[in-house]
């Protein structure tokens, strides 16, 4: 663990914690996502300044910082990814969770509509159905209903993994992820990529309320950025595809985090 990690795991102690019962019970009906880029120091500051905004952090399982683990699954010429690469405008991704420390583990559709919102949709499995859910009828009946894709069009391409935290503000009409260490795997040509100590945000607000942490990022220099884990992994993993437009926004993380990423 770095000294800046530390210092992230120290700063965590500030917050008054929010349960996953309570922050459930945050409706945000007209829901704005937007995402940004920072490395683990300028997280250090924006969450000392979310601390002294009384921003609260989700405790789950008792810890403040949850290990997530996800594969991404796509057809064999990856028409999901090239369908975002391409800016199809409607489009979709098809993935498995697991919340490590839980065990609890979902097949999770998430689908993007021509006005630029997205919608995500779940089912559960059981943790050992993750890379393969072809013998659980339900998860495939739930796939083919939610998605362009059945069963045995789709296969486990690529893997991520993180560290995440939640905040939720005050008046609870906005949260905030935070998903640090991040490491790829692709399956298909056995490479891995590690981001280092980039940070990727995500803002969700209820559009007809103001934003204390839009001030906060602004204020500690951290503009919003539009990224995908699944793309960010492909582009670094596999040097084969067509990725041009991706690679605009790995330079821009090394540019961020002031290093190379390495590839292995």
């Amino acid at each position: 663990m770095t000294d800046t990690f530390v210092t992230i795991t120290q700063t965590l102690e500030k917050f008054a914690p929010i349960t996953l019962q309570e922050m459930e019970g945050v409706k945000l009906l007209n829901r704005i996502d937007t995402k940004y880029l920072t490395d683990e120091a300028t997280l250090g500051k924006v969450l000392a300044d979310a601390a002294a905004a009384g921003y609260r952090t989700l405790v789950a399982e008792g810890v403040k910082i949850s290990p997530y683990n996800s594969i991404y699954f796509d057809t064999p010429d990856l028409r999901m990814f090239l369908d975002h690469h391409n800016r199809r405008l409607v489009r979709q991704k098809v993935r498995t969770r697991v919340y490590v420390n839980s065990g609890e583990a979902y097949l999770e559709i998430k689908r993007k509509n021509n006005h630029g919102r997205t919608k995500k949709k779940r089912i559960g499995i059981q943790e050992y159905e993750m890379m393969e859910f072809a013998g659980n009828p339900a998860a495939c009946a739930y796939l083919q209903k939610h998605s362009w894709f059945s069963v045995g069009d789709i296969r486990p391409v690529l893997s991520t993994a993180f560290e995440r935290i939640t905040l939720v503000n005050p008046a609870q009409t906005e949260r905030l992820t935070i998903d640090t260490r991040l490491q790829f795997k692709n399956y298909r040509t056995r490479k891995t990529a590690s981001l280092e100590d980039a940070v990727i945000i995500e803002l969700k607000q209820d559009g007809h309320a103001a934003s204390q942490m839009k001030k906060i990022l602004l204020d500690n220099r951290v503009k919003p950025v539009r990224i995908s884990k699944y793309c960010i992994a492909e582009t670094l993993t596999d040097p084969s595809i067509k990725s041009n437009r991706f690679k605009v926004k790995v330079r821009t993380i090394e540019k961020t985090i002031n290093k190379k990423i390495q590839v292995i």
